[in-house]
């Protein structure tokens, strides 16, 4: 259905994207995993024509995607940001916003309004002001504004971060139903366990280039494999490092800069372990570099452990004890401070 040959993306002088070359069939689900900059959001954009490659070509059923069709390219793909932008106006307006864009006939439009928010789990709230809705409504609202223009080719960017259960649930579940209807999904996500469970194939990327593509089963089951070693790795972040004072500085983007002892500027990955950050309700007084204030967004019990994520502008996995976590009330939602000395960033 779409097909990227040897395509880079240049932003002056960082290459977002680096000779990708990949297939994409129809009907099929394909998953894109990498750490934060690895160029995951780049990809889905230049397959939705919304972005064109500094190099190389895109075809879409063989045709080659230029200047003079991107228009039509971009009708027949739909791209769903994980930041939500919504219109002023009700639920039901902001779904129905494109339809009538189209001059689709308004009892055309209520009828593919009413099936996409049926889908999507919003039918009661057609009628609330759409800024008033929580963010895992609104992410549900931004689907259902995708699916009602009846894509062939869907791109989700982080479909299922900082989800509420519902949410998250009801997301899966319409994934799976436009599986069954033949449409083509490619998604980017962070979370390891749900690219497994809804994809068909994975492709991992580092630095804007594909490392490694193939079936999840046959990628984490091969140990020594690079799609399994990233299974292991948690907190890896991407960014431009600069020297201040003897200290690396690494904006990995989100607002977040984390210094490190390393001795290297440019483009870098690195990373944090869980083990090696510490949590506190207040911010603390050391010697530590990193003092991160951020909010708990999920919660994964493991017996006496307890591993947490928390968005300081890129979501960290902490490991605390089930002791601990019980001592401080921590809860989903609540504001906590990670802090790590610097020399516990390695670098990759």
């Amino acid at each position: 259905m779409i097909e990227l040959v040897g395509v880079s993306r240049l932003y002056g002088d960082v290459t977002a994207l680096k000779d990708v070359s990949l297939k994409v069939e129809r009907g099929e689900i394909l998953t894109v995993l990498g750490p934060n900059g690895s160029g995951k959001t780049t990809l889905l954009k230049v397959m939705g024509a919304l972005e064109h490659p500094s190099q190389g070509e895109v075809y879409f059923d063989g045709v080659r995607v230029g200047a003079d069709n991107a228009g039509e390219m971009r009708r027949r793909a739909t791209m769903v940001f994980q930041g939500t932008v919504l219109l002023r106006g009700t639920v039901r307006d902001n779904v129905a916003y494109g339809l009538r864009l189209r001059g689709v006939p308004e009892d055309e439009v209520d009828r593919r309004v009413k099936e996409a928010l049926e889908l999507v789990g919003l039918e009661a709230l057609a009628g609330r002001r759409a800024r008033d809705l929580s963010g895992g409504e609104q992410q549900r609202l931004s689907l259902a504004r995708a699916l009602i223009l009846g894509c062939e080719l869907l791109l989700l960017d982080e479909p299922t971060a900082n989800l509420d259960p519902e949410s998250l649930a009801i997301i899966k579940d319409v994934i799976r139903r436009l599986k069954e209807r033949g449409t083509t999904i490619v998604l980017a996500t962070h979370n390891l366990e749900q690219a497994e469970e809804l994809s068909e194939r994975l492709l991992l990327l580092h630095r804007g280039e594909i490392v490694e593509a193939g079936k999840p089963d046959d990628l984490f089951f091969d140990q020594s494999s690079e799609m399994a070693r990233f299974a292991r790795s948690e907190n890896v972040f991407t960014g431009e490092a600069r020297l201040v004072n003897g200290v690396a500085h690494v904006d990995v983007g989100g607002g977040l800069e984390i210094k490190g002892t390393f001795i290297k500027e440019g483009l870098v990955t690195l990373r944090i372990r869980p083990e090696d950050i510490i949590v506190s309700r207040e911010r603390m007084t050391s010697s530590a570099r990193n003092n991160l204030l951020g909010r708990i967004v999920g919660i994964e019990d493991h017996d006496s452990v307890v591993r947490m994520k928390v968005d300081v502008g890129r979501v960290f996995t902490v490991q605390i004890t089930r002791r601990s976590l019980v001592e401080m009330g921590l809860n989903v939602g609540q504001e906590v401070y990670l802090t790590f000395k610097a020399s516990s960033v390695q670098l990759l």
